[in-house]
């Protein structure tokens, strides 16, 4: 069996995995409700780096569906789901849903660029070009009808179009060893 397909295996959330990681969410979580600040270290974020905790808020907010300030059991394995086996079109749909602060199903400019500008912080070293240059390529090569605005069809196609544009809006949560190390033991 080759690495890649045994990789693959070991990322699946299987039936028979649910109750496992039921039984380590309510040790974890004994009210059945995890909050920002156990998220913040499930994701490996302990800085007190003000960009790394709204980036990390954005994120919650993005797994808790029903919006009361919690995640429960169902989000969260959402959540791991999305983590471990989520292809590439499912990150971008959930990127884009955390880009789209006002939820109208369009970006502008300032969404983009306030979720550029929180990366760009976090990986400081790793980005040569600033938010706005960012934010103006990104619009140079997915609005497709110059409107200012990026629908999720133009995200969805237009992300793909350039390496560093998928890596940029698919938004690394960096979980997976997490996960592995924490949640794929069995209790």
């Amino acid at each position: 069996m080759g690495q890649n397909q045994s990789d693959e295996e070991e990322e699946d959330v299987e039936l028979t995995d649910i109750q496992p990681l039921y039984t380590r969410f309510m040790k974890v979580c004994p009210s059945g409700a995890l909050h920002l600040h156990e998220f913040r270290r499930i994701f490996g974020v302990q800085s007190s780096s003000e960009e790394e905790a709204l980036y990390m808020e954005t994120i919650f907010k993005s797994f808790d569906t029903n919006k009361d300030d919690v995640i429960d059991f169902m989000e969260f394995v959402a959540a791991v789901h999305l983590v471990l086996r989520g292809n590439l079109e499912d990150r971008l749909r959930w990127s884009f849903k955390v880009y789209d602060r006002d939820e109208n199903g369009k970006l502008d400019r300032q969404e983009v660029k306030h979720v550029i500008k929180i990366i760009c912080k976090m990986k400081q070293n790793n980005i040569t070009m600033t938010p706005s240059e960012i934010c103006d390529r990104i619009f140079d090569l997915l609005d497709e009808n110059k409107d200012g605005q990026i629908s999720l069809t133009e995200f969805m196609e237009g992300a793909q179009k350039e390496a560093w544009i998928v890596d940029l809006l698919k938004l690394d949560v960096n979980a997976r060893l997490w996960f592995k190390e924490n949640w794929g033991k069995k209790t």
